[in-house]
C-alpha cells in the first residue's frame, strides 16, 4: 500500500509540474506573439526581456541594488513580525487590550499607504530608517490581525481542558495559545512578506528613488522596456520564492494534522502543562 500511495504522490507532483510549465510556455508563447504583432518600442518580446533578463544577473548593478532594497525589506518585515505577532497575541488574549488597539489597527488597514508614506518621510528623513518604517506600516496590521484571529480560533475547550489540570497563566501560553495559533500566525507573516515587498517597491518608486526602484526608473526615462521587465520580473520571482518558502513551511507544519489529531495534541500539551 506504502508503495502504491508513493507512486500516486509521484504521478500527482508529475501532474502539477507538467501543468505548471505548460501554463508557462503558453504565456511565454503569447507575450512574443503579441509582442511582435504590436511591433512597438515599449512592449519588448518576451525572448529580449528574458535576453535582458541575463545580462542584468550578470552584472552588479542587480546585485546592488537588490542588497539595497532587502535591506529595507528584511529590518522592516522583522520588525514588523515582533511588533505584529506581540500585538496580536495581546487583543486575542485580552478584550481590553483589543478594545483600546483596534481602533489605531483599523485606522492602519483601511489608510491608503501612499498618504502614509509623505508622514513618514517629514518624520524620519530619507534615509535608511524611512524605508523601513514604510515596509513595517504595510505589513504589521496584516500580521497582528492574522494573529489575533489565531488565537481567537482556538477551541475554547482547550483552554478549559488546561485550566481544569491547574496549569498557570504562563504554562497556558506555553503549551496551548502559542502552539494552537501558530497556524495562522505563520500565515499572517506570509501575508505580511507580501505587503513589505509592495512597500519596499512603493516606497522606492514614488518617492525615494534608490535600490530596485531606481533601476526601474531608470530603464523606464531611457525607454529600456526589456530592461525595466525584467527587473520586474526579478521582483516578482523573489516575492514568488520567498511566499512559497513561508506556505511550505505552514504545510510541512500543520497540514498533516486532522481534526481528531489536533484535539489529541490539545490533551497532550494540557498534560505537558501540568508536569513542567
Amino acid at each position: 500500500m506504502s508503495l502504491e500511495r508513493g507512486r500516486g504522490n509521484d504521478s500527482s507532483r508529475l501532474l502539477k509540474w507538467s501543468l505548471r510549465l505548460g501554463s508557462f510556455a503558453a504565456l511565454a508563447l503569447s507575450w512574443e506573439l503579441l509582442a511582435r504583432v504590436v511591433n512597438s518600442l515599449l512592449v519588448p518580446t518576451f525572448t529580449e526581456t528574458l535576453a535582458a533578463l541575463v545580462r542584468l544577473l550578470m552584472t552588479s548593478r542587480l546585485w546592488g541594488a537588490l542588497w539595497i532594497s532587502n535591506q529595507a525589506m528584511a529590518l522592516g518585515f522583522g520588525l514588523a513580525a515582533i511588533a505584529g505577532v506581540a500585538v496580536g497575541f495581546l487583543m486575542g488574549r485580552w478584550r481590553a487590550a483589543e478594545r483600546f488597539i483596534e481602533p489605531y489597527l483599523s485606522i492602519l488597514l483601511v489608510m491608503p499607504m501612499s498618504a502614509v508614506i509623505p508622514i513618514i518621510i517629514m518624520a524620519t528623513g530619507l534615509g535608511l530608517a524611512s524605508r523601513v518604517m514604510v515596509v513595517f506600516s504595510f505589513a504589521f496590521a496584516t500580521i497582528a490581525i492574522n494573529t489575533r484571529a489565531g488565537v481567537r480560533m482556538i477551541e475554547p475547550s482547550w483552554i478549559e481542558m488546561t485550566r481544569a489540570f491547574g496549569a498557570t497563566e504562563r504554562q497556558l501560553w506555553l503549551t496551548i495559545l502559542l502552539r494552537g495559533a501558530s497556524p495562522a500566525v505563520l500565515m499572517g507573516l506570509r501575508l505580511g512578506l507580501i505587503r513589505a515587498v509592495s512597500g519596499m517597491i512603493t516606497m522606492e518608486l514614488l518617492l525615494i528613488a534608490v535600490g530596485v526602484g531606481r533601476l526601474i526608473l531608470h530603464f523606464q526615462g531611457n525607454f529600456e522596456a526589456a530592461e525595466m521587465y525584467a527587473i520586474v520580473i526579478v521582483v516578482i520571482a523573489e516575492a514568488v520564492l520567498l511566499t512559497q518558502l513561508c506556505q511550505r513551511l505552514e504545510v510541512s507544519r500543520f497540514a498533516k494534522y486532522s481534526d481528531r489529531q489536533r484535539y489529541a495534541r490539545a490533551a497532550s500539551w494540557a498534560d505537558q502543562a501540568v508536569t513542567e
